[in-house]
């Protein structure tokens, strides 16, 4: 693996005693130090939120991978797991896409070492480098068909000259284009309000399948659209952007959602994922703890990497 730019810390919470009758993450997480470790769950962070600042959005998403390990280490384990953290790639003096350059090379040697990898966010700029690792990886390379799903308000769709928040899928289809591919891409809970009639025409051209915050209150029609999307893709990167929840659940964000998605859709949506057996690539965006109410954004996002990975390697091929 490519090397990260901070070493993982130690992690640490509350402690009940010895034994897997007691076990949390914070007793579970060990540095990863160079392992390859087949089939375990590796963490990795990018401390970034140079892509929502380009967005104009509201920054503070770079202290998000702290807050959400912190969220995460005093959660118990059903069973033990092995979980591994890779440390942080940081983003500085704005170079954004070297950032997600060294994401990439890092998320690539996880994958192809047989790692279930999660990143954790970082501003939703890392979609990208998600995606640079997933895509160079020897999966793909031997004809693995690669699915993107993202659970997100916004299409992040746009063309701008300058790499954001806001242009990783744009991004992402552009590179497939020119590797003589298509990008299989598609997001639960677009809300209309929250994108141009020019978003939409664009999801259209690119063959973006989607579906819309208020059709995400039929269960039927939710488990159908995913059901379609795994049935056609080998290996599956899964995005969450947390201004998908409402604001209520999710006020720890750069835009908070006016309607959102529900948590229970979300959690069933990640449950289906999670046991399909094709989830290979886990990220979570946009958290901004300084944005956050009584830690609820970061403890709700901590819940959902936790049933995601957990259920996700008991379901691995």
């Amino acid at each position: 693996m490519s090397r990260v730019d901070l070493a993982p810390t130690a992690w640490s919470g509350r402690d009940d005693g010895p034994g897997d009758e007691h076990l949390r993450w914070h007793g579970a997480v060990a540095p990863l130090e160079g392992r390859t470790d087949s089939g375990a769950g590796v963490l990795i962070g990018l401390r970034s939120d140079e892509g929502v600042r380009r967005n104009k959005g509201r920054t503070g998403a770079a202290a998000g991978p702290a807050a959400l390990r912190a969220a995460l280490a005093s959660m118990s384990l059903a069973a033990p797991v092995r979980l591994f953290d890779a440390g942080d790639v940081e983003v500085a003096d704005e170079d954004l896409e070297g950032g997600q350059a060294r994401l990439g090379s890092a998320v690539t040697g996880l994958l192809d070492a047989g790692s279930l990898v999660t990143v954790l966010g970082g501003g939703h700029e890392v979609a990208y480098g998600s995606y640079l690792g997933i895509s160079n990886s020897a999966a793909v390379a031997s004809g693995a068909r690669l699915g993107v799903l993202n659970l997100d308000a916004h299409f992040d769709l746009r063309s701008d000259a300058r790499p954001s928040s806001g242009t990783p899928f744009r991004q992402m289809a552009d590179r497939e284009t020119a590797l003589g591919r298509a990008l299989d891409y598609a997001v639960l809970g677009i809300s209309q309000p929250s994108n141009t009639a020019a978003l939409f025409a664009t999801a259209a051209e690119l063959g973006v399948r989607h579906l819309l915050d208020d059709d995400c209150a039929n269960p039927a029609a939710v488990e159908s659209f995913i059901d379609e999307f795994l049935g056609g893709v080998d290996l599956v990167y899964l995005t969450i952007d947390l201004d998908v929840l409402p604001a209520a659940v999710a006020p720890g964000v750069s835009a908070p959602a006016a309607f959102g998605v529900p948590l229970e859709v979300i959690q069933r949506v990640c449950d289906q994922v999670a046991t399909s057996g094709k989830l290979a690539l886990l990220d979570v965006a946009e958290l901004n703890p300084a944005l956050d109410v009584d830690n609820r954004t970061a403890r709700t996002a901590a819940r959902l990497i936790h049933r995601i990975v957990t259920t996700a390697i008991d379901h691995r091929a």
